[in-house]
Order: C-alpha cells, then sequence, then structure tokens
C-alpha cells in the first residue's frame, strides 16, 4: 500500500514534537520529489514520490509553518517542482533553485518573483555544476540579492577558500557544513567559524544524520558540532528537517525522526531565545519572509 506512513515512516502516524515551537518558525531544507520530472542524467539519488501534501504531516508533527525548498541533484536545473510547491506555500515559502549560469536576466527575475532566493551547488552528490561556476553563478545572481547555498567535502571546501572568500554574495553551508564532528577544531571547522563570524557565511544545522558516524540525529558527537556554530555566530544559524531524506531511502542510513529533529535542535540551542532566532528571524532576513503585520480585509 503506498500510503503517507509506508513510504515515510514517522509521518503521519507519529508522536509531535515535545518542543513548542514559536509561530512562524521555519524548516529551511526540504525537497520535494516526483517521477513525472525526468532526473538529469548521472544523478545518484532516485527516491520515491514526496509531495508538498505529503509533507504537510510532517510540518504538523514538528510545529513548523513556514519552509525553504530546495532543488534536490535528482533534477539538475529543472526547477519545475520547487516552483509548483512555492506556489502553493504562497507567503510561507521560499525557494533555492540550481541553474547553469545560461539563463537571462529575465528568466532570474521572474524566478525571485515566484519565491527563489538562492541558488544551489552541490559538489558532494550533484551532477550539475563544478568548483569552476562557483565564480561565474555568484556573478550572476548577485544582483538579486540572493546567497549562495554550497555542499562541498572538508578539503575541496579549505582548497577553494580564496574563491570564497572573494564572491559578492553572501554564502550558505547546508548540512552542518559537511563537516563530521571528529573534524571540529581542524582547519575546515575553523574556516566555516571564521566566515560566520564575519559575517559573510551562514550554516544550515541539516543532515546531521549525513555527517554522524553512526549515520543519526541522536548522535551526541553532533551537540559539540552544533553548538560550536550557535556559539560562533548565533545570528547566522538555521535548520532544516532535509525531508524527504533521500539518502534514507535510497538505504545509506536509517529514516530519522522529524519529530525527534526539531528536540534535538532544541538541546543544541539551550534556550527559547537561541531556539526562536535559529527558527524564525534568522530565516527572516536570509530569505526575505514578510513580516509585517496581516492587514484586516
Amino acid at each position: 500500500m503506498n500510503t503517507v506512513a509506508s513510504r515515510f515512516p514517522f509521518s503521519a502516524g507519529g508522536a509531535a514534537a515535545q518542543t513548542p515551537l514559536p509561530a512562524g518558525a521555519c524548516d529551511c531544507h526540504i525537497h520535494v520529489y516526483d517521477q513525472r520530472v525526468p532526473a538529469t542524467p548521472g544523478a545518484r539519488l532516485h527516491p520515491p514520490d514526496a509531495s508538498l501534501q505529503d509533507y504537510r504531516h510532517i510540518q504538523a508533527r514538528m510545529g513548523t509553518s513556514r519552509a525553504v525548498l530546495v532543488t534536490p541533484s535528482t533534477y539538475g536545473t529543472d526547477n519545475t517542482l520547487v516552483l509548483e510547491a512555492l506556489a502553493a506555500l504562497g507567503g510561507q515559502g521560499r525557494g533555492v533553485a540550481v541553474i547553469s549560469g545560461q539563463e537571462t536576466d529575465e528568466q532570474l527575475r521572474r524566478m525571485h518573483a515566484q519565491g527563489i532566493r538562492g541558488v544551489r551547488i552541490n559538489l558532494s552528490m550533484g551532477a550539475t555544476n563544478d568548483a569552476q561556476s562557483i565564480e561565474h553563478i555568484a556573478g550572476r545572481i548577485a544582483p538579486l540579492g540572493w546567497h549562495l547555498q554550497l555542499l562541498m567535502p572538508a578539503d575541496q571546501l579549505l582548497a577553494l577558500e580564496p574563491v570564497l572568500r572573494g564572491l559578492p554574495v553572501p554564502l550558505v553551508f547546508d548540512h552542518f557544513a559537511r563537516i563530521s564532528p571528529s573534524q571540529c577544531g581542524q582547519a575546515a571547522h575553523t574556516l566555516v567559524l571564521d566566515l560566520l563570524r564575519s559575517q559573510r557565511a551562514w550554516v544550515k544545522l541539516s543532515g546531521g544524520y549525513l555527517v554522524s558516524p553512526i549515520a543519526s540525529t541522536e548522535d551526541p558527537g553532533l551537540d559539540v558540532l552544533a553548538r560550536s556554530y550557535i556559539n560562533a555566530a548565533p545570528d547566522r544559524v538555521v535548520w532544516g528537517s532535509d525531508w524527504p531524506h533521500a539518502t534514507a531511502s535510497a538505504g545509506l542510513q536509517p529514516m530519522p525522526d522529524d519529530a525527534r529533529q526539531i528536540d534535538r535542535l532544541a538541546h543544541w540551542a539551550s534556550d527559547s531565545d537561541t531556539l526562536r532566532r535559529i527558527l524564525v528571524t534568522n530565516p527572516e532576513r536570509l530569505y526575505g519572509f514578510d513580516t509585517s503585520p496581516t492587514r484586516p480585509t
């Protein structure tokens, strides 16, 4: 039976997060999948369909209300599903696209009007961009005020330090900057902390299970890593569930419980003010969510 619960354990019938979340809490990293959109040649992940409607069950358990959709590596530069989901979310959604850098200015402006606020370059699992495209794409998106979201191994991050420091856009490192707990204090970790402190970059506390040696967000080793980012620059940290966890669908790790991920984030944040900053005020600044009061109709 192809139900939400069968495709996504811990979704429809699971317990809610124990941590009450503030109004406007944002999940800053989710994907949607649909087999009607063909995978790009060379794609390494082919998860089952995962729709915005499916995600609503997860939202209810976590207590979030806003979401940032990220075009996954599966679809290359085809942003169709993200743009469709943004239209459905309205003001509660923002997006991070994947582009080739050959788009016209008008195409990019149209994407901005549809809710796109950044571009992702995935050098770990992607099959679309390479390191040589970073400067060109950054130059294309700078006039729009977008950020560049990066995912790459730690050694590549270090090698690209001169390039990254000179880019004309903010950087966002997803999935804990792809740094494992064992790399705390090493050169790549130190570089990310410096970029955070200097207001050049942001980090997403997303996909902790991807960097954990035991493939679990419950890993106590993540406590030190997460808190290192929070303590360095609490105004430059956001969080994301990484739903629907394509690597778990591929059998590379156990399927995480997203409600538990919320509780783990609360543990890292340590207090309600920091939790609100990570889930509400920081995403509002990074993604440009409308914070004006609702006008009576």
